[in-house]
C-alpha cells in the first residue's frame, strides 16, 4: 500500500486552546476537503492533538519542533515566526508529517475562537515509485 493521496491535518495553537478549538478547526478542513486520514502536531503540542485523535479515532503523527523552521509555508504569521521559526505551525506540521513530496491543499484555517489553526497536506508518491 502506498501513501498516495494520504490527507494529513496539521495543527498549531495557543496555550489557551481547548479541545473544542481544535475540533472546530478540524471540522472546517473536513467540510472543505473531505475525509482526513491522519492528524499531526509538533511534539511540544502533542497531548491535545492526541486527545482529539482518540475522540475521532484518527492516528496522530508527532513532528520534531526543531524541523518546523525548515519548511516554507503559505502563511507568514509574525507571531509564528517569532515563537516557532515558521510562518505557520499548522502548515509546517502538516507538510512534515505528510512526507517529502507533500503539498498543502490551501492555507491554514483558523478556529472560530482564534485559538487554533489547522492545515491539510496531501502526500503523493510520484509515478513509477513503489513502496
Amino acid at each position: 500500500m502506498t501513501a498516495q493521496g494520504l490527507r494529513v491535518a496539521g495543527f498549531g495553537f495557543r496555550s489557551e486552546a481547548t479541545l473544542a478549538s481544535l475540533g472546530q478547526a478540524l471540522d472546517q478542513l473536513i467540510d472543505q476537503y473531505g475525509a482526513i486520514e491522519k492528524l499531526a502536531a509538533a511534539r511540544s503540542m502533542l497531548p491535545l492533538v492526541e486527545e482529539l485523535g482518540r475522540m475521532r479515532n484518527i492516528e496522530v503523527i508527532a513532528v520534531a519542533d526543531a524541523e518546523l523552521p525548515t519548511v516554507t509555508t503559505l502563511t507568514h504569521s509574525a507571531h509564528s515566526l517569532q515563537a516557532r521559526g515558521t510562518g505557520s505551525v499548522a502548515e509546517a506540521v502538516a507538510l512534515l508529517a505528510a512526507g517529502p513530496v507533500a503539498t498543502l491543499l490551501g492555507p491554514r484555517v483558523i478556529s472560530a475562537d482564534r485559538q487554533a489553526t489547522a492545515a491539510l497536506a496531501l502526500s503523493e508518491v510520484p509515478e513509477g515509485i513503489t513502496e
